[in-house]
């Protein structure tokens, strides 16, 4: 009898262990001295996790030509948070390729030995950052959380998560966190044509959006500071493949010489992006070695 006691306290106890494992678990810091730079990831299993990135891309400020307005606000706000002075969360906008995400990881390279971190977080897991949050409240380093290429769908969670986030939550209200998004588009959600006919006007010709643009615009509003971007021009292009190919070690009358390849590459790829100018320089680096 009692053996058999025993061997169901046995297996009940390996039933619970099944079911704790499938349980959603309380968010556990990492080691922060593995990385300055991190992705909270989640599994199948719904368990969120904190990811150290090995390799932090080594690109630095003064490697972005062309942006230099950019630049200086980005950087001034990014100061300033680290200073421990008020700062706003960020939203960059604009043309494809401009340097928008590598404006922020050259400035986590600047002011990661003064103690910035950068946390990348997916927006479908945005639902989860107050648990981010609460792990990183305590410590003395101030995070980015980062958000890549963010729009939304009608509908999805994520996005009365980061309204709420940035309309003043826990997270708004903690001093080390602040939130970093880019987007192609000032407007986080689509806008349709049959949106504008909800606009109303006063009889001085004053014109009002309607209810639901203004909730469209609603959280693009919530971001303290924006920043955009614009397209290239030609010699703005140029310039920006010739630093990239001085970065890769091509010499100065090779970087002339590159000129015209370079505007066929652009025209083939029809763009004049920077990271069309780093493709071409990489190639051309590629082919023709030091």
């Amino acid at each position: 009898m009692n053996e058999k006691f025993e061997q169901l306290i046995e297996r009940a106890g390996q039933l619970l262990s099944r079911i704790e494992a499938i349980l959603p678990q309380p968010l556990s810091a990492p080691d922060w001295t593995l990385s300055t730079a991190w992705r909270y990831r989640k599994r199948s299993s719904g368990h969120g996790a904190l990811e150290p990135v090995r390799h932090v891309g080594a690109i630095r400020l003064a490697d972005l030509k062309e942006i230099d307005v950019q630049k200086e606000k980005i950087q001034r706000n990014t100061l300033q948070f680290v200073q421990g002075q008020p700062a706003n969360n960020v939203l960059l906008t604009g043309a494809r390729g401009t340097g928008k995400s590598s404006l922020i990881k050259a400035c986590l390279n600047e002011y990661a030995p003064q103690g910035l971190r950068l946390i990348e977080v997916d927006k479908a897991d945005l639902v989860d950052l107050p648990d981010i949050v609460d792990v990183v409240a305590p410590l003395a380093e101030k995070f980015i959380v980062f958000c890549d290429d963010l729009s939304f769908e009608e509908g999805e969670p994520g996005y009365k998560a980061l309204k709420s986030i940035l309309d003043g939550s826990v997270a708004a209200a903690t001093p080390n966190v602040l939130i970093y998004a880019t987007s192609n588009r000032r407007h986080l959600l689509p806008e349709y044509m049959k949106e504008n006919l909800s606009y109303t006007h006063t009889e001085d010709g004053e014109v009002h959006p309607g209810e639901v643009i203004e909730e469209k615009i609603s959280l693009s509003e919530r971001f303290g500071l924006w920043v955009s971007f614009y397209p290239f021009n030609q010699d703005e292009y140029l310039a920006i493949t010739a630093q990239w190919l001085a970065w890769f070690g091509v010499k100065a009358e090779a970087i002339s010489a590159a000129r015209p390849e370079a505007l066929v590459w652009a025209l083939e790829r029809g763009s004049r992006s920077g990271r069309v100018a780093y493709q071409f320089a990489r190639d051309y680096a590629g082919r023709h070695p030091a």
